[in-house]
């Protein structure tokens, strides 16, 4: 079966830790991974500031509280992640919170470019598209899922505007963001959680 080692888990970082990491490295004009051109950056700013909106805005609906608190069993669920990545500040902070909703659950983070072994085992469309979050038997490290980099809408929003082939790259990434701020979080969280009820269903 398909796993995790210990190592891999123990070297991961808790969300405070990683947004604090993402804070010293702004502080320094620095972002994470090798690139460190200046628009980049720029964008690892900007992401801030949309962690920090859902962070203070965001609340897990009543319905998929209950559904965690329901939870018996111990999850981990390790995100892949990095600090210029725009869909990962939209979507890591929401499942920052839904994990915070039961203590069996650990919400764990590592960054893509230091750790390409592991994103290679979790491509979407042969890309090592982020955030992904995959899914842990908190016991054993099994695998049981994984889910990302975005929900359905904002992926087919992304596809049809690339296949548009003339849209600028800094319009499609403002439709896409436009997008999240619409839905507010909840096609997001509604879509995790449909895959972490049939992964663990399945386990």
């Amino acid at each position: 079966m398909n796993y995790l080692n210990d190592v891999v888990i123990d070297n991961a970082v808790s969300y405070s830790e990683y947004r604090k990491k993402l804070d010293e490295l702004i502080a320094q004009g620095k972002t994470t991974g090798p690139n460190q051109d200046e628009w980049l950056v720029d964008y690892a700013r900007l992401n801030i500031q949309r962690m920090n909106r859902w962070d203070k805005t965001w609340v897990v609906p009543e319905k998929l509280e209950q559904e965690l608190l329901a939870f018996e069993q111990p999850m981990i669920w390790l995100t892949i992640t990095e600090g210029w990545c725009g869909d990962a500040a939209q979507v890591v902070p929401i499942i920052e919170k839904l994990a915070a909703v039961n203590p069996l659950i650990q919400h764990k983070l590592i960054l893509r470019d230091e750790n390409p072994e592991i994103i290679d085992q979790f491509l979407t469309n042969g890309t090592r598209s982020i955030p992904k979050t995959i899914l842990l038997d908190g016991e054993e490290l099994h695998v049981l899922g994984s889910w990302g980099p975005r929900p359905t809408t904002a992926q087919h929003l992304l596809e049809s505007l690339k296949a548009k082939g003339e849209v600028p790259k800094e319009e499609l990434y403002n439709q896409l963001h436009g997008w999240y701020a619409k839905n507010k979080g909840v096609e997001t969280a509604a879509e995790f959680m449909k895959e972490v009820k049939k992964k663990k269903s399945e386990s």
